[in-house]
């Protein structure tokens, strides 16, 4: 059975750490370390994606604006067109949206609400797990 996002969020959780457009970028880039974290989702007031902020726009935002772009608003440089997945979606389609797209955090979506974020430490720990299953799977059957 292929594993998907949904088996994902239930083993890791469904927390997302998300802000709202109006925070500064030194207070996201706060917020970041804190919570040892290299992505916050940008919601508006419904709950929906806004955007999303990562390791790469802070550095981006602070080379093309010098260290004056920390106190603009996180919207000015967050990223705007957010690829999303569906708990449907299995390991390997994520894998795959990923890695043509070169990003390591895509936010899970359902009826436009936000439900979790997966990232690639996610995926790495998913498909570890599936390829121990598979290993022990093929010893049991050896022994028989």
């Amino acid at each position: 059975m292929p594993v998907s996002v949904k088996n994902m969020l239930d083993a890791k959780g469904r927390n997302v750490v998300s802000v709202s457009r109006e925070k500064t970028i030194a207070e996201v880039a706060a917020i970041l370390h804190e919570n040892r974290i290299g992505a916050v989702v940008v919601t508006s007031l419904e709950g929906r994606i806004a955007g999303i902020f990562t390791e790469r726009d802070l550095v981006r935002g602070v080379a093309e604006g010098g260290a004056a772009v920390l106190d603009k608003p996180v919207s000015s440089v967050m990223t705007t067109n957010v690829t999303r997945c569906r708990e449907e979606t299995t390991l390997n389609e994520l894998m795959e949206v990923m890695s043509s797209g070169r990003f390591r955090h895509v936010p899970v979506e359902d009826a436009g609400k936000l439900v979790g974020i997966i990232s690639i430490g996610d995926i790495v720990k998913a498909r570890i797990r599936e390829v121990e299953a598979e290993s022990e799977q093929m010893l049991a059957y050896i022994a028989g």
